[in-house]
């Protein structure tokens, strides 16, 4: 049986199925799972083991899981890194359960796994794949955590979600200062960069300013000195793409000068950040623009779907792209 992971999210206090293999690389919905697991089972006994403890004491754990406990409280057992070796096991046990739930936490499991293609054919019990979250489901959970938070809007959230690099666990942890940090009080961008460690006036940011002016010789200085965090490579695109609508929407601007559309553009630009503003918009039309959307486009695909790449590398090519096509 396979449950997909919005629907135990959502129902995993109605599931009645005795055995759950979760298996994936989502860790931040695993440990959420636990925490519902753990919430709406107050009164039970819950037990976290390991495959290899387990497979090294088999009638320790027998004797515990068959026991009834001296209060007669039902058991519930995590049973970390898990894979094929514990399979004989739980075929073992199947049949003999009576209350007892068993909840299997294991790595990616290719579709020739023994263990997930026992759980995926079986009547009983299920298996659930935890893939990485999409900006869908994460927007999903920062709405209703923050939800009593005021001033939360698509800017905060987007800040929020590129910081995150799409972690689970990250987010989790990030929302817990949040919620501390702006608890009764409005929620500020500023104040959120700020909480969160984004300084928007890193090196990174130098670096973009001297790419989208077209200085070539200040890039490739900047590139061999910047440090690029790929833990913030979501949050550099994200601001290479805001900057890159910002031209764009004063380059979009009728009637104006490229001065008078900086000074009335909304949300106003920092006074310190004017100069560099105008210079960009001098170097940036409307092919270019294009061009270098889709370019980012593409880039943010290639970081979603390939945990392999070498993201600083792409990154600092794409610094060298926007030069040249400020320079151009």
């Amino acid at each position: 049986m396979i449950f997909k992971n919005y629907e135990i999210e959502q129902k995993i206090n109605l599931i009645q199925n005795k055995i759950l293999l979760f298996h994936g690389e989502n860790s931040g919905f695993k440990d959420d799972i636990k925490k519902k697991v753990k919430l709406n089972n107050s009164k039970s006994i819950v037990v976290n083991q390991t495959q290899e403890e387990i497979l090294n004491n088999q009638d320790s754990f027998f004797q515990d899981l068959f026991n009834e406990s001296l209060f007669g409280d039902k058991k519930i057992y995590f049973i970390e890194k898990s894979d094929d070796k514990i399979l004989s096991l739980i075929e073992n046990i199947s049949e003999k359960l009576d209350d007892q739930k068993i909840f299997l936490y294991a790595e990616i499991l290719n579709k020739k796994s023994k263990l997930r293609n026992y759980f995926e054919k079986s009547k009983e019990f299920a298996a659930i794949a935890c893939y990485s979250d999409s900006e869908i489901t994460l927007k999903k959970i920062i709405t209703q955590r923050l939800k009593n938070i005021k001033g939360l809007n698509n800017d905060s959230i987007k800040i929020i979600i590129d910081n995150s690099s799409l972690n689970r666990s990250k987010l989790n942890n990030e929302l817990s200062k949040i919620e501390t940090c702006f608890y009764q009080k409005e929620l500020k961008n500023d104040k959120l960069i700020e909480l969160l460690n984004i300084n928007e006036n890193d090196s990174f940011n130098i670096l973009r300013d001297a790419a989208f002016t077209g200085q070539s010789s200040s890039t490739n200085k900047l590139l061999n000195e910047t440090i690029i965090d790929e833990d913030k490579s979501f949050f550099y695109l994200s601001t290479i793409n805001q900057r890159l609508r910002k031209i764009n929407d004063i380059l979009s601007t009728k009637d104006h000068s490229l001065e008078q559309a900086i000074d009335s553009i909304k949300p106003p630009i920092f006074w310190k950040d004017k100069p560099n503003m105008l210079l960009q918009c001098k170097k940036w039309n409307q092919k270019k623009i294009k061009k270098l959307f889709q370019e980012t486009y593409i880039l943010e695909i290639k970081l979603k779907s390939n945990t392999d790449i070498v993201k600083k590398v792409l990154l600092k090519k794409l610094m060298v792209d926007i030069c040249n096509l400020a320079s151009a």
